[in-house]
């Protein structure tokens, strides 16, 4: 038996159509943007959806760190562990991104417990095996006292026929909106806890997966993992799931989950709406600089970078521009010599900040913090 899900407030329909509104205007922004800085925002969400998310079981790597550590840099600062977690996290969330317009996709255990291999793989033993349920008994212990259970998992031997309840679920269109089903997954899969580790998240994965497979927009600027990531929100996640109860209790009202998930899916767009429009501002103010004092327009990406994200490696410019390793040192030194950037660090782990020539504008528009509007409270 599965959670049922809750019908819909008045309220909660008034907060999805701000959701759905904010997704299709985002959609049409990106689609008539300029390629270069739309790809920079999605591998920057991507990253920060596997740094926050990670974050929540005890893995911190920076946002800007997880990035170098996608593009391949491997004179990154962090433990080997973090590393690892890092990599076999984003490799599974590509994997889910490049599901959304499989045309004969089907959910099924095989997939479930593939995703899980690729997340848990590295880990695995013969007392937790990855990509295979549990054997036995697992407990989900309170974060604040790690010696008290606050929720114990359903049987081992229930989880088979849990599990093909979820697949019949998943693959079949209840006719409820496709961002209701995506948490309704997310809280299904989490509440039966089939594996002995990476239940959180894996259950995170498979609502962007459901996000992806909607295909209104991509995966990236619609999953709520790097929200749920922040310290206040993941606060209120774990509290938000212990209401649900020490164990696993299907025949509830979950309306209390679903208003939550919705706040953050609202959040989580207007965030991702306003990182969108303050890379559009600096990409369009930094064309504007880069023509007057003469440069070539391809450097603005690496400035750009610098602005909104706070650096640059040799590397990454050299891909976005696709330069010769001769060309993209030319062109860092150049901006160097220029005072618009400032090299930190040797070698190959170096990477490129703002200079003091860097233009102030530029750099007061891109770290300009902004305002949240509170969901529930919009009138």
């Amino acid at each position: 038996m599965l959670y049922p899900t809750p019908a819909l407030t008045d309220a909660d329909q008034q907060v999805l159509a701000g959701v759905e509104d904010m997704r299709r205007n985002l959609r049409h922004q990106i689609q008539a943007s300029p390629a270069k800085w739309t790809l920079g925002l999605r591998k920057y969400l991507t990253a920060d959806a596997v740094a926050r998310s990670n974050s929540i079981e005890g893995f911190r790597v920076s946002t800007v760190d997880v990035q170098d550590l996608i593009d391949g840099e491997r004179d990154v600062d962090v433990s080997d562990e973090n590393r690892e977690e890092t990599l076999a996290y984003q490799r599974m969330m590509t994997y889910v991104q490049t599901l959304h317009d499989v045309a004969d996709f089907e959910y099924g255990k095989g997939l479930l417990n593939a995703l899980h291999w690729m997340l848990q793989g590295h880990r695995h033993t013969a007392r937790k095996p990855a990509g295979q349920w549990r054997r036995g008994p697992v407990y989900v212990t309170d974060p604040d006292e790690p010696s008290l259970i606050a929720y114990t998992a359903p049987a081992a031997e229930e989880i088979p026929e849990l599990i093909s309840e979820l697949v019949d679920w998943l693959n079949t269109d209840d006719g409820s909106h496709p961002l209701v089903r995506a948490a309704m997954a997310h809280l299904h899969l989490v509440s039966i806890h089939p594996w002995p580790d990476g239940n959180g998240r894996m259950s995170r994965s498979l609502q962007t997966l459901l996000i992806a497979r909607e295909g209104v927009l991509a995966p990236e600027f619609s999953s709520i993992e790097a929200w749920l990531g922040r310290r206040q929100n993941t606060w209120a996640y774990y509290g938000e799931l212990k209401r649900r109860g020490s164990t696993f209790r299907p025949d509830q009202d979950v309306s209390g989950w679903i208003r939550f998930n919705l706040t953050a899916y609202h959040e989580q767009a207007q965030t991702v709406q306003g990182r969108a429009d303050r890379s559009a501002a600096v990409w369009s103010s930094l064309e504007s600089f880069a023509a007057e004092a003469g440069l070539d327009e391809r450097v603005v990406s690496a400035l750009h970078d610098v602005a909104v994200i706070g650096r640059i490696r040799r590397h990454r410019y050299e891909e976005a521009e696709g330069l010769t390793l001769q060309q993209a040192q030319r062109d860092l030194r150049d901006l160097t010599a220029a005072g618009l950037l400032e090299p930190v660090g040797r070698t190959r782990a170096r990477y490129y900040q703002a200079g003091p020539r860097f233009p102030g504008p530029v750099l007061e528009v891109a770290r300009t913090p902004m305002t949240l509007r509170a969901p529930y409270e919009v009138g």
